[in-house]
Formats: structure tokens, sequence, C-alpha cells
């Protein structure tokens, strides 16, 4: 019995058993896409994968299928296990440390793995939302960089991350973990195809802006005659600044780590645009180049 006279929850012991094994699976891509779920690891990204849970119930769109947890993180964690108990169902299990770390795909695991069923979004239907900042992957295959741009996206107010379909799958153990629970707080895009897709952004009115290290548009000068605009000064500056503003609805494209985006895709933008590089680094990482971006538009979009 627990303290308060409630029946002590059975605890998973057997590291070999069938339900254990089944978890594991989906690690790997064939079983997540064949089930449409994935693994959910570590209290922050439980945490808001029951937030989104409960956010949906009675929808018909319920995110948790099954957790699990150590009695020790549940301790440790009393708003989750309060969360889990606002949830009613899925079930909590209780299980041993030994039983997660077969279930879950990093080596010292947090106490907690969560089964969740994908949370992806049709395109037509964010684009019906009327979107102001979007982040699109453009066969951006790392999973640590994925999950950083969801993060980063996440974080600047995005409404959406599009990923073609050449890109990483958003739901790779690593990129999730990368996001630090963020997979759960905005909608995904999987798949695009990219013949259409800046046209169709287009009509959905948003300016299209291919971040590209030797862009002809400098986006210091971009965040600058947009600061003119919104205080009233008459500061001119840059290469007809104007003709692009960053507080209008903007998709920002983010190319492959390697090759970065193809020409045909630098093309087909309205801008072509370059994070400046004040040291002797060759070049910024495509998460940490996302960042600065979607962060200069989200300032841009605020209310003066």
């Amino acid at each position: 019995m627990t303290d308060d006279g409630r029946p002590q929850a059975p605890l998973m012991t057997n590291t070999q058993a069938d339900r254990v094994k089944e978890v594991a699976r989906l690690a790997g891509r064939p079983s997540r896409s064949r089930r449409r779920e994935f693994l959910a690891e570590g209290p922050q990204a439980v945490r808001e994968a029951v937030r989104l849970h409960l956010e949906r119930r009675g929808t018909g769109e319920d995110v948790v299928v099954a957790a699990y947890a150590t009695p020790e993180a549940l301790a440790r964690h009393a708003d989750i296990a309060g969360l889990f108990g606002q949830a009613g169902a899925p079930v909590l299990r209780h299980a041993t440390p030994e039983v997660l770390a077969a279930m879950s795909s990093t080596v010292t695991p947090q106490g907690f793995v969560a089964v969740c069923r994908f949370v992806d979004a049709p395109l037509e239907e964010v684009l019906a939302t009327a979107p102001r900042l979007v982040a699109v992957l453009v066969e951006v295959r790392d999973p640590g960089n994925a999950g950083t741009i969801i993060r980063a996206a996440d974080s600047a107010g995005a409404d959406a991350v599009i990923l073609t379909g050449a890109s990483v799958d958003p739901y790779n153990p690593k990129t999730v973990r990368s996001t630090v629970g963020s997979l759960f707080h905005l909608p995904l895009v999987l798949g695009v195809e990219l013949d259409g897709l800046i046209g169709t952004l287009k009509d959905a009115g948003m300016t299209v802006l291919a971040a590209d290290g030797y862009g002809a548009v400098d986006l210091d000068d971009l965040q600058d005659a947009s600061a003119a605009r919104r205080f009233g000064t008459a500061r001119t500056i840059g290469p007809d600044p104007a003709a692009v503003r960053l507080e209008g609805p903007s998709a920002w494209l983010f190319g492959n780590e390697a090759q970065g985006l193809p020409p045909q895709v630098t093309a087909a933008a309205d801008a072509r645009v370059a994070v400046p590089v004040y040291g002797d680094a060759e070049s910024l990482n495509v998460g940490t180049a996302a960042t600065v971006c979607l962060y200069a538009s989200a300032r841009a979009q605020r209310p003066a």
C-alpha cells in the first residue's frame, strides 16, 4: 500500500518481457512508421507529451499511448505524476531503471519513457491558420540539427515546421531528445515534396527567405530596415531593404548541412539572406543560423 492507502502499482522488472521489446522497437524507423508511434524519453519530453494529451482529450487525437516511469523519478517530479493523475488513461506503469534502460535508446535514461502517437499535421491544415512564421527544413538530415531547429522555432514563436521528403525523420529518438519537448508545441508537416512548395507558401501570403551564406541580402540590413520602419526613423540601409520585410508573414528555408540549399530553391525564394559572420569562423551550423534568422523575424513581428 502507498502512504495514502492506495494499492501499490505493480513494478515491471523483466527486461526481456514482450512489452519491453515492443517499446524498444520504436527506436527503429520501420516500427515507428508501421505503428505511427514514437518514443518520448526523459522528464521534459514526457511532461510536454502528457500536457498535449490533456489539451486534446476528448477530440479523438490522444497523444500518449502508454507511459513508464521509475517510482524514484515520479517522486522527484511530482508535477508529472499529477499530470498523469489528470490524464487518467493512458495507464502509467511503474518500472525499474533496468527496464527503462532496455526500452530506451539512451545509455542513461532519466526515469521516464512514453509511447506517443505521431503529432504531425497536413500542410493545408497549417496554411489554413494563416501562419506568420514558418521554418522549412530542406533535406536537413542530421537529427541533432533538425531537433535544434524545431526547438528554435518553438522558442521564437513560429507557427509550424515543415520538413521536405528527404529530411530526417523528426521522430528519430535523437531528434526528439534534441527538441527537449518542443516537438509537442507546434505543428510539424512531414514529407512535403519540394516541387511546388515555395509557390504554395507564396500563394498563402508568405515571403519566402532562403538562408544562404552567400546571399546578396544581409540579415543585419533587413533588421535595421525593419527597426527603422517600426520606430519611424528615416534611416535607409542596405540594397533595397524595403523589398523584403521581416515583419510580414515569412517562411525561412534552411538547407542541408553539407550542400546547403539547391540552386533552384534559392532562385525561387524572394530573397537569399546571409547571416553576417563577424569573426573568423568559416560558417555557421545550420541549427545556429536558423535560430538567428527565426529570432530576427520574431522580433520584427512583435508589436512596437
